[in-house]
């Protein structure tokens, strides 16, 4: 029985052929597709493919790159390859509010999410206790406006450390740099309600109950050197009544971000997230 598993990701110029010749490929290594999605983005004629497959032991992340070397050269291909059953690492940060980081830490442990975390980072003591019990180094990065270059410096390296392949900020209350945020690209997913930017500042949710909203939501994204605005991953609402006061408002905020969070963890641990400019091809199952 085939143990080896392999997720490819390529994007190029939308040129005929791509499919066959990578289908045709994953063949000739007795290899088996299992899943496959395809997206053309007409705004940025760019093509997107994500293919799963098994293939026979022995079979390898190197040699399946080997292998696609001729098609990678005939159609320009941007592309990965990773063996699916290697457990990325990730850095999660959090502030004060612990709701997104326990409810990713909980996915984690059932099996939903695949994932280790490599290490919690805080500007605050509150989540060491947290990272203590779930046996997480913790690391305390306080932060000001005088320490900031040292404290991004010094996360630059946790990550080359650990060899973390993302950054999750779990309400993490801190704006990164924009130096930070393009050394990021890519790799760090944040969240954030939903009301932005009607109701930026302290206290949305109570400036939304004031507001007799009807729908509360969040919002995950790729962090971008503009705050709060880069590429959308993954969105979900709730619906809310006059009833409910702004303390509900705040649990049910909490729910859903916890939520969403943790699904677009998942989604960009899966390579199911293409990028393409401000904007995200995402396949799911």
């Amino acid at each position: 029985m085939p143990d080896s598993s392999f997720i490819l990701t390529l994007a190029s110029a939308p040129l005929p052929g791509i499919i066959a010749a990578v289908s045709s490929i994953i063949a000739e290594l007795d290899g088996n597709i299992t899943e496959t999605h395809q997206h053309w983005d007409r705004s940025t004629n760019r093509f997107f493919l994500r293919v799963a497959f098994i293939g026979p032991d022995g079979l390898t992340v190197p040699t399946v790159e080997r292998a696609l070397g001729p098609a990678v050269e005939r159609f320009g291909l941007e592309f990965q390859i990773v063996d699916a059953a290697h457990r990325p690492r990730i850095i999660a940060m959090v502030s004060k509010f612990d709701h997104a980081l326990l409810h990713l830490l909980y996915q984690i442990r059932v099996g939903w999410l695949h994932a280790e975390v490599a290490a919690i980072v805080s500007n605050h003591e509150e989540a060491r206790a947290i990272a203590e019990a779930a046996g997480i180094r913790f690391v305390h990065l306080p932060v000001t406006a005088a320490t900031k270059p040292a404290q991004e410096a010094a996360l630059l390296a946790l990550l080359d450390q650990t060899g973390a392949e993302a950054v999750v900020l779990a309400r993490y209350m801190q704006v990164l740099s924009d130096d930070l945020s393009r050394k990021l690209s890519g790799r760090a997913i944040n969240i954030h309600h939903s009301f932005l930017p009607a109701f930026k500042g302290a206290k949305p949710y109570h400036q939304a109950y004031e507001r007799g909203v009807k729908l509360i939501g969040a919002t995950a994204h790729y962090v971008t050197s503009d705050l709060d605005e880069g590429p959308i991953i993954e969105q979900d609402v709730a619906r809310v009544s006059h009833a409910d006061s702004a303390e509900d408002l705040v649990a049910i905020g909490r729910d859903v971000e916890s939520r969403v969070l943790a699904r677009a963890v998942k989604l960009h641990l899966e390579r199911r997230v293409m990028l393409s400019g401000n904007r995200t091809a995402v396949f799911g199952k």
